[in-house]
């Protein structure tokens, strides 16, 4: 099968198109023939040598929406089903931009039946990221909530998420951006940032990490999407970095929202597989609103 991979660290020139082993379900695990899937900066990372993995061949692509083809008993799905799932890892030698991969069952959700492959393949990765960082916020209907890079991908659906259970939510982004944000279902936006202390939680989607923890309330809540050094703790201020986790039952529910109306899948644009290269320059160069997406 042709999967995107990467043997040497670099730019989008990086990335290559080889052909592998068709992977074998194991117990408990399903295999997915994919019929799309997002394309996301973790990817970018990988590519670079953030995670490293130096000699290896690495799989690439997070996201994949699909069809179940193989089932290591016992799993409790059939051949043919409609799925999506999330395929943690950032360094093994397959990923979901590739004809089939393998993952576990208890990642794996119906697909939603209100959008096709390419819209639901934008789901698992970063719905999951906002999904479990609102819940490490603790917030509770009626708080009030600043998301920072609320026009991106996980911020966006941060803000639909937070919006639907009650709370008061301010988006941050660029100013030409105040519109869309808003349409997620903002009830504040702004582009220069917010007063100290005046918001009871900051999710940090952008990383800008001290100058946001600063708008947080004194014993308020302070989560980054980004693995890595947190401001430094004051005011009793809980802080926390999300480390996104496969969870079948909570990307269901994210399935059920999407079905419902309450979260959008934005498309940016859609590449073949062989074109992986390119979608990756295309993502090196920044300003898209919605994830480019790789098919098969």
């Amino acid at each position: 099968m042709r999967a995107a991979v990467v043997r040497t660290f670099g730019g989008p020139e990086s990335v290559e198109i080889a052909d592998v082993p068709v992977p074998v379900p194991g117990a408990r695990q399903v295999r997915i023939r994919v019929a799309a899937g997002a394309l996301n900066p973790v990817d970018a990372a990988v590519r670079a040598g953030v995670f490293g993995g130096a000699g290896k061949t690495l799989g690439l692509g997070w996201d994949v929406a699909g069809t179940v083809d193989a089932v290591g008993a016992p799993a409790a799905w059939e051949t043919g089903d409609p799925v999506v799932a999330l395929v943690p890892g950032v360094a093994d030698p397959l990923g979901a931009h590739a004809e089939y991969v393998v993952v576990d069952a208890g990642a794996v959700a119906t697909a939603p039946a209100s959008v096709d492959a390419v819209h639901a393949g934008t789901l698992p990765l970063n719905g999951l990221t906002a999904l479990q960082a609102l819940d490490l916020l603790g917030l509770a209907p009626g708080d009030r909530l600043l998301v920072t890079g609320a026009a991106g991908a996980v911020g966006g659906f941060a803000v639909q998420l937070a919006a639907h259970r009650g709370i008061e939510v301010t988006g941050h982004a660029r100013a030409a951006d105040e519109e869309l944000v808003r349409s997620l279902g903002a009830a504040h936006f702004t582009a220069d940032g917010a007063g100290p202390g005046s918001v009871d939680g900051v999710l940090d989607a952008a990383v800008l990490g001290a100058p946001a923890l600063g708008w947080v309330r004194d014993g308020g809540a302070f989560v980054a999407v980004r693995d890595g050094a947190l401001p430094e703790v004051e005011r009793g201020v809980r802080t926390g970095n999300v480390w996104v986790r496969a969870d079948g039952a909570q990307l269901a529910e994210l399935v059920r929202l999407v079905d419902e109306g309450v979260l959008t899948l934005r498309v940016a644009e859609a590449f073949p597989l062989e074109e992986a290269a390119k979608a990756h320059a295309r993502l090196a160069g920044g300003g898209t609103r919605g994830r480019l997406v790789l098919v098969p």
